[in-house]
């Protein structure tokens, strides 16, 4: 699931550019998927939980670098990539909130694998959403900034 929205908004950021609405959030998604991974890998690091699979204690923190259960990273970063999209089209298209089962599906597939405590997935949910709505209310997309001359063009030209 992880690897197919990251597949999803990179393609989709690079196709559209940077001129429409629906490119621009594809490019909020791509900033808070990006930092949202960055992010829950900087607290793995931090907190060195052990994983449910490895324990029966849920309070093994700081058990060593090689253990890296808290927070959910791939919980994140579907959060944060979902966030924009519900955030800006969301109030048009209510559709669009079934978006957020995707993060959801995903959290409950984590703890069901013994791949992360239930603290886990909500606090790399809470990480994803509160980096979705940065990322929504910037002025512009931050990766965007950083590219030479922008990506306003895409891949996808429409003429009239």
């Amino acid at each position: 699931l992880q690897y197919v929205m990251v597949a999803s908004v990179i393609g989709g950021a690079f196709a559209l550019g940077d001129d429409s609405k629906l490119g621009d959030t594809f490019w909020r998604s791509l900033d808070a998927m990006t930092f949202s991974a960055v992010g829950a890998q900087a607290l793995k690091w931090t907190f060195q939980r052990e994983r449910p699979s490895e324990t029966d204690n849920p309070n093994q923190f700081f058990k060593g670098i090689h253990h890296s259960s808290f927070p959910s990273g791939e919980v994140a970063a579907l959060s944060g990539a979902v966030t924009p999209f519900i955030l800006r089209y969301g109030d048009d298209h209510p559709a669009v909130y079934l978006l957020a089962a995707l993060p959801l599906y995903d959290a409950v597939a984590r703890v069901k694998v013994h791949g992360h405590w239930q603290s886990d997935v909500l606090v790399g949910a809470a990480l994803g959403v509160g980096v979705g709505v940065w990322a929504t209310r910037r002025k512009s997309p931050l990766i965007i900034s950083w590219l030479p001359g922008g990506f306003s063009v895409g891949f996808i030209h429409h003429f009239k």
